[in-house]
């Protein structure tokens, strides 16, 4: 999906500037690419609108630069951006210049879609491995995002990224044996109480904590011993010293 962007550009740079353009509704953000740096003003509810799409991230974006003393129209990507942690307002933008005539790398999300899958009717559990994909192409022809259709999964089964049907001038990048989507049979009650009673300090931990403590006595022992044994051999080294001491070491000693 395509996006229609209008940013203007900004001449004033640093953290005091753009804590002014937050302060009058704007969003500070930079484009790259292209062999130049940009820097913009982007109105924020038109960055949620897009966020908010089933693109997300990779959504294209049909810029329109206000502004620009060259190049008023472009294409980009939003690469990253910045969230206020309590506020949830955007805070700033990063914004990467594409050419449509050369391929791009990016992330597309996965979304599992169809009936519910017939093992989750048996009891099954629905894992949903993975939530991006990798993927190489022309910017054109980008997916908005990859469909899997689980539904006819049974128990134990899953799809892999190998079955997924291929996509004309799309190439994945990941593993072709990475699982996507599977359904696990549902965890008895007798291992999930067993699982339970381990984490609180059950029989298990109990003969670790035993085990240890042993092992620490052992090497209290071992120390104890080696200890000895190198106060016997440091005294008769000592004896040997004195007996004969280099009389390079006792010019060096005086000095």
């Amino acid at each position: 999906m395509k996006f229609e962007l209008a940013v203007t550009v900004r001449e004033q740079a640093g953290k005091g500037a753009a804590r002014q353009l937050r302060r009058s509704g704007q969003v500070p953000a930079v484009l790259y690419g292209q062999g130049e740096c940009v820097l913009l003003t982007v109105n924020p509810d038109e960055l949620v609108k897009i966020l908010k799409s089933h693109a997300g991230g990779s959504a294209l974006l049909a810029l329109t630069v206000n502004g620009a003393k060259t190049k008023p129209n472009r294409n980009a990507l939003l690469r990253d951006y910045q969230v206020d942690p309590i506020t949830g307002s955007i805070l700033h933008a990063d914004l990467f210049e594409i050419s449509m005539d050369k391929p791009i790398r990016v992330k597309v999300p996965v979304h599992v879609v169809g009936a519910v899958p017939a093992g989750v009717k048996e009891g099954g559990v629905l894992h949903h491995n993975v939530r991006e994909l990798h993927v190489e192409c022309l910017p054109a022809v980008l997916p908005d995002q990859i469909e899997v259709d689980a539904s006819s999964l049974a128990v134990g089964q899953g799809i892999y990224l190998k079955d997924l049907a291929k996509r004309e001038g799309v190439r994945f990048l990941d593993d072709a044996d990475q699982m996507i989507v599977s359904v696990a049979a549902p965890i008895s009650d007798a291992k999930l109480e067993a699982l339970l009673t381990a984490g609180a300090g059950g029989p298990a931990e109990t003969e670790v904590a035993a085990k240890g403590k042993e092992a620490a006595e052992g090497a209290e022992a071992g120390k104890a011993g080696a200890g000895a044994a190198a106060g016997e051999a440091k005294g008769g080294e000592k004896k040997e010293a004195g007996k004969e001491a280099p009389k390079a070491e006792k010019k060096d000693a005086k000095k």
